[in-house]
This record gives structure tokens, sequence and C-alpha cells, in this order.
């Protein structure tokens, strides 16, 4: 069993709808990490990366990336019974 504050990473294949901070794209043998995936007309995105370089996903572009994600971490939102009105 993995250990709360712990880290997984796995590769999984991204598309302009599920892309996310802080994935990692290997272009040219180098890694490219995401800091700023922009929404870009037609459902394509322009991803920044922390380099300052750019990329452009279109609809159907599919990539491999890296996606780390925390052990024990929980997505924390309101419950639809809480939320402000």
């Amino acid at each position: 069993m993995t250990k709360p504050g712990t880290s997984l990473a796995s590769n999984i294949e991204i598309t302009s709808a599920n892309v996310q901070i802080g994935d990692v794209i290997q272009i040219g043998g180098q890694p490219h990490h995401v800091v700023d995936p922009t929404q870009l007309p037609g459902g394509a995105k322009q991803l920044r990366f922390d380099s300052g370089e750019l990329l452009t996903m279109h609809t159907r572009t599919r990539l491999t990336a890296l996606r780390v994600r925390r052990v024990g971490d929980r997505l924390r939102g309101f419950s639809p019974t809480h939320h402000r009105r």
C-alpha cells in the first residue's frame, strides 16, 4: 500500500479535452511541463510549457504524457447541498 503524501506517475493518452497543468509531454527527446493550457476555438488548446514554448493541440491530436498525482490528495469542492446561492 502507498503512503499518503507520496506520488504516483503514470503514462496516459491525452487529448485537447483532458490535458492538465503539470502533464509532462516528451517532444524531441526533451520533457516539456504544461503550465498553461488555453482553450482555442473549435476545441483545440494551446499549451504553454515551463520553457515558454507553445504547442497547439487540435481536437484529433493524441499524445502520451506522464501524469503525476499525489496519493492521499482528494478533490475538494462544494457538495450540491452546500453551494452558495
